[in-house]
């Protein structure tokens, strides 16, 4: 016989798993067991309310498709995406490689879609999509200030009002999207829109939690980029317009200081790429940092 209130059921639990030769799978696996056992104990769940838990993170399943992952959501609005991302920049700034003064890295979302096209420097990849043109540019370079030849930007974002091509019903074009490389100076520029601030689905499982919780939905408006390179650290962040709301109370606890960036407006007339523009439009720059990669 064994006594819950005395802790042997999570006791016998956890030495199901002596035999588990995978050393860090058992390591998480006795984590995970020891803090859910203990949470069911500290709130004294019942049953009808585990049931509901167990409905809920279904529901949560049954909702991701091709273009929409929910457990992504769900795991960024709880603030576990960001944790673990922070906690993976911890470890490399431990490594002495120079990562303190690399790019800080924040949440990947769930409207990342691979295989976006190669474009050349200075192309417009905000052409056809709601929103005001803004000239991104900057610099990638190493903690040393060197540039990074070669860098791959792959970047994406919601249009003007922050919807995204995935959620845009029968849209199987990318939109928002595109890949470059720095040049020889590792500079890169380029056209898109400057976001807007945008609401995280509601419409699902996450959605009626948050409502449940009190919880605003919105994200301010920023621009995702993943930055790559041979022999560095690769970076996911976001760069985040400046006078955006929402950025003290991101619903995915994605802000970092050093990633808001001042868009400034322009008036019509000759961009710096020497385009001409027939309307006011923004320009955003940024320099990216990279830490070289552990040998």
């Amino acid at each position: 016989m064994m006594d819950q209130e005395d802790g042997d059921l999570t006791r016998a639990a956890l030495a199901r798993l002596d035999e588990c030769d995978d050393v860090r799978f058992k390591r998480v696996m006795v984590s995970l067991i020891g803090h859910l056992h203990a949470f069911v104990r500290e709130v004294d769940l019942t049953t009808e309310e585990w049931i509901a838990a167990i409905d809920f993170l279904t529901a949560t399943g049954q909702c991701c498709t091709a273009q929409r992952q929910e457990f992504i959501l769900l795991s960024d609005t709880l603030g576990v995406s960001m944790l673990v991302v922070t906690q993976d920049q911890a470890r490399q700034k431990g490594a002495g490689n120079g990562a303190a003064a690399a790019t800080e890295a924040t949440v990947q979302g769930p409207y990342y879609w691979d295989g976006a096209r190669d474009f050349p420097l200075g192309h417009d990849i905000g052409e056809g999509v709601p929103g005001e043109a803004t000239f991104y540019s900057g610099r990638v370079t190493d903690t040393e200030g060197a540039p990074v030849v070669g860098a791959l930007l792959d970047v994406w974002s919601g249009d003007g009002e922050g919807v995204y091509d995935m959620q845009i019903n029968g849209q199987s074009e990318m939109l928002a999207r595109g890949r470059f490389r720095t040049d020889d100076q590792g500079r890169y520029w380029f056209w898109s829109i400057r976001p807007g601030y945008y609401p995280v689905p509601m419409d699902g499982p996450v959605g009626r939690m948050l409502e449940r919780m009190g919880r605003h939905p919105n994200r301010p408006g920023h621009i995702h980029m993943k930055v790559v390179a041979d022999g560095f650290v690769p970076v996911t962040t976001h760069l985040f317009v400046g006078d955006s709301p929402y950025l003290d109370s991101d619903a995915v606890f994605g802000v970092r200081e050093s990633l808001v960036v001042d868009f400034e407006e322009h008036a019509p007339g000759e961009a710096p790429d020497g385009r001409v523009m027939p309307s006011r439009y923004w320009s955003a720059h940024y320099d990216f940092r990279l830490a070289p990669s552990r040998a």
